[in-house]
C-alpha cells in the first residue's frame, strides 16, 4: 500500500504539493489535521496568553464570531480540494479545528456557549471522501489506524481530560492488540527530537520549550504500533524511533511538504520513506 501522510495546511493547499499527490498515484492519503489557520494569533498571544481572558471578552462577540467563521471558511476551502484529489482521505483533527476535543489537560469551558461547539467535525461530513476517526479506528485492507484529535502542549497526566483521553486510546490499543497498527497522532510525542520549539517565530521564552505529547508518548511505549505519523510542529519534517515504533512528522502542508510511505502489507512492514519538500 502507498500512503501520503500530510497535515498542517492551515488554510493553504498549494497547487504544487496537489499536482505532486496526484502524480504519486497513491492508496491512501492520511491527515494529521489542522486544515484551519489561526488568523488571530497576534491579538490572542497579545491579550490572552498566559491569562484566564478569553479573547471574545477583549474584542467583542461579534468580532469573534468573524474572525472564527473566517478560519472555518478557510479550514473548508483545504477540505473541497482534498476531497477532489478521489483518492480516500482519512483524518483527525488538529487544535486549531474548532472540534469538541480538548488537550490532555484541564480548560476551562469558555463562559460563551457559542463557542464551544463542534464546528469542524460537522463540516467534514460533508465530504464523503474524507473520513475523521477522532478517538476511533478504521482498518483499510491489513493496517488498523488509530487516531489521535488536537494535543498542543505535553499535558497533565493527572488531569480529568488526560485520563479519559488515555482510557479511550487504552480501550482501542487493548481491543486491537493483534493488528498490525499505525497510529496518527496530531501532535509529536513528548521529548523526541521533533518535539522542541525552534521557530523564527517563537518569542525567546518559548525557544527550546518542550511541546510534544505524553500521551502519545505513553501509547507509544505501551503499546508499540508499527507507525506514528504526527504534526502540529511546523519546524520540523522527519523521522525518529521510539523502541520499535517509527514516528514521522509529515512537515506542514501549507509549505508544500508532505511525506510517502510503502508499507508492505504481506510481511506487516514499513518500507521506503520518501519527503516530498
Amino acid at each position: 500500500m502507498k500512503i501520503l501522510a500530510i497535515g498542517d495546511f492551515h488554510g493553504k493547499f498549494p497547487v504544487k504539493l496537489r499536482k505532486k499527490i496526484e502524480k504519486e498515484k497513491v492508496d491512501l492519503i492520511v491527515s494529521v489535521g489542522d486544515y484551519c489557520p489561526f488568523t488571530y494569533r497576534k491579538i490572542w498571544f497579545k491579550h490572552c496568553y498566559k491569562t484566564d481572558k478569553e479573547l471574545w471578552e477583549v474584542i467583542g462577540k461579534k468580532k469573534m464570531k468573524e474572525l472564527v467563521k473566517k478560519d472555518l471558511k478557510k479550514g473548508e476551502d483545504v477540505l473541497k480540494k482534498l476531497n477532489k484529489i478521489k483518492t480516500p482521505v482519512i483524518s483527525v483533527t488538529g487544535n486549531n479545528d474548532h472540534t469538541k476535543w480538548y488537550d490532555a489537560l484541564d480548560y476551562k469551558k469558555s463562559k460563551w456557549n457559542w463557542l464551544c461547539q463542534d464546528f469542524f467535525t460537522q463540516i467534514i461530513k460533508k465530504y464523503k471522501n474524507i473520513k475523521i476517526f477522532d478517538y476511533a479506528s478504521i482498518k483499510i485492507g491489513k493496517i488498523r489506524f488509530i487516531g489521535m484529535a488536537t494535543s498542543t502542549f505535553p499535558g497533565r497526566v493527572k488531569s480529568k481530560s488526560y485520563k479519559k483521553l488515555r482510557r479511550k486510546l487504552d480501550k482501542l490499543f487493548k481491543k486491537y492488540r493483534k493488528d498490525n497498527i499505525i497510529f496518527v497522532s496530531h501532535n509529536v510525542p513528548y521529548k523526541t527530537k521533533l518535539s522542541k520549539i525552534n521557530s523564527k517565530e517563537a518569542s525567546k521564552e518559548l525557544q527550546g520549550v518542550e511541546k510534544g505529547s505524553k500521551l502519545v508518548r505513553r501509547i507509544i511505549e505501551r503499546y508499540n504500533p508499527l507507525l506514528n505519523l504526527c504534526g502540529h510542529m511546523h519546524e520540523y519534517q522527519g523521522k525518529d524511533k521510539i523502541g520499535k515504533t517509527l514516528i514521522i512528522d509529515v512537515g506542514p502542508a501549507y509549505e508544500g511538504k508532505a511525506v510517502v510511505i510503502d508499507y508492505d502489507e504481506k510481511k506487516g512492514k514499513v518500507g521506503k520513506v520518501r519527503f516530498i519538500r
